[in-house]
């Protein structure tokens, strides 16, 4: 088995890559100029391009959290030894570029919102299956050195008139869910966890673990190809038909005959991939930047005694925290398109965000900055499903920024679906249907631009 690093083909990292206008996402294309890129250490062996024909029994397309855990668990725990397509460098996409942030989430909406559309009932199981899935990422955590940081997530109210909302959430997850949240008042924020000027107070979850993103895929590479996965960098799928039960997957180097294909390409999805993915999800960009390490005196200064993962109650909310190393990281959302990803307005936001919150973080340097998609799904929770139960084509996508953790559980229902396990789980709204459509999907980005000044004047003004 060839345990190179490939280096075929390699092209130049395209800062300009848009999933909604782009025809692909390239070939061979070199890794975003991430923090966690700079810091992973040298990638594990993979096993080359595609090179001829072949015939496979599941194809796994996207190298990402969810195509290395669906590869990991068909292998570990089906005996079923995927081939991981990759269009790029191995977690090119959304796992090279989040913030790490590991919580006890999927999708974007809260329980409360749970209940509203579904009842209690379904929203008790879903948390359940949430839950779940939080100790399906932690107990691979723990099996890889990935600089875990646990303790939970600190939920920062930015405004005072945001403290309602948390003590109605964080009462809801402790009486209905039997979570113990805490409610915290900007003077407990200050004085035991950080000195963000931002905060009136903040819910506290006990459950979360912050990773370095790109270490924890390394882990995932290496667990996956000992069990017998073969994972192929530069091989993106160019082409795709059905012939009876087989799926031709045609790539630069040869076609890939799969008997089942899972789809865990996140954002970066493009819609001419399969008929099933055609305006299924919105990708959106967040940006991300990290300081240098701070000094003795700028920590005193911040009172920086957490390493938990750090939201406030923004619609386009930051997120934040402190790196092993000493250095803040902080994330927000940014450009609407990807040809306006380079225009330095939006990295502006997230120094100013910083200097808002840490006020004697001013002027300090920032090391690393860059930008990604994030999968947006219409409804704003995620699916893993078979949209067509005729076919043996799945997918898991839609996270909605909450990928780091749900995508290592989501990745384990893949793998059993196409193993064709069955478990009652497979009932919840998550699993049950295919991602939505929406009527407006053609003009979404123009709603986007509209919405974002809306959500600035709700978040800052009103």
């Amino acid at each position: 088995m060839d345990m190179s690093v490939d280096t075929t083909s390699r092209q130049a990292y395209d800062p300009t890559y848009d999933p909604l206008v782009s025809t692909g996402p390239g070939r061979g294309q070199d890794y975003a100029p991430t923090y966690w890129v700079a810091s992973a250490g040298e990638p594990p062996g993979d096993d080359g391009p595609i090179h001829g024909d072949r015939d496979v029994d599941v194809a796994v397309i996207g190298s990402g959290f969810t195509g290395l855990a669906t590869a990991l668990f068909l292998a570990r725990e089906h005996g079923i030894k995927a081939t991981v397509l990759e269009a790029n460098r191995v977690a090119w996409g959304c796992t090279s570029r989040n913030g790490g942030q590991g919580q006890n989430a999927s999708g974007r909406l809260y329980r409360s919102q749970w209940i509203e559309r579904w009842g209690v009932d379904v929203a008790r199981r879903l948390d359940a299956e949430i839950r779940e899935g939080f100790g399906t990422f932690r107990g691979l955590v723990a099996q890889i050195d990935c600089d875990a940081q646990p303790g939970g997530h600190l939920y920062i109210a930015h405004r005072d008139k945001k403290m309602a909302f948390l003590r109605s959430e964080g009462a809801l997850m402790r009486d209905r869910f039997g979570y113990d949240t805490r409610m915290l008042t900007r003077e407990e924020v200050h004085r035991d966890y950080v000195r963000d000027e931002d905060a009136h107070g903040a819910l506290h979850e006990p459950d979360g673990i912050s990773v370095h993103p790109l270490k924890l895929a390394y882990g995932y590479i290496r667990m996956a190809r000992a069990h017998g996965a073969t994972l192929h960098p530069s091989s993106p799928v160019t082409g795709w038909r059905t012939e009876g039960e087989r799926h031709l997957l045609r790539t630069p180097g040869g076609v890939v005959r799969a008997r089942a294909v899972a789809i865990a390409t996140g954002a970066y999805t493009a819609g001419s991939l399969h008929p099933s993915l055609r305006g299924r999800c919105y990708p959106i960009l967040s940006n991300s930047i990290v300081t240098r390490p701070l000094t003795d005196d700028e920590l005193a200064r911040t009172n920086f005694l957490t390493h938990e993962a750090i939201t406030d109650t923004r619609t386009l909310r930051f997120y934040y925290r402190l790196l092993p190393d000493r250095r803040v990281q902080i994330g927000s959302r940014s450009a609407i398109t990807g040809a306006d990803a380079r225009h330095p307005r939006h990295e502006r936001l997230l120094i100013d965000g910083l200097h808002r919150k840490f006020p004697a973080l001013r002027g300090i340097d920032i090391d690393y900055s860059w930008w990604g998609w994030v999968d947006v799904s219409h409804d704003m929770m995620p699916r893993i499903a078979q949209p067509d139960p005729g076919q043996n084509v799945f997918y898991a996508l839609g996270y909605g920024g909450n990928g780091v953790s749900f995508s290592a559980h989501a990745g384990r229902r893949m793998a059993e679906r196409i193993a064709g396990r069955a478990d009652p789980a497979f009932s919840l709204p998550i699993y049950d249907s295919a991602l939505p459509t929406h009527p407006l999907a053609p003009f979404r980005r123009l709603g986007q631009a509209l919405l974002y000044r809306w959500y600035y004047l709700k978040d800052e003004v009103l």
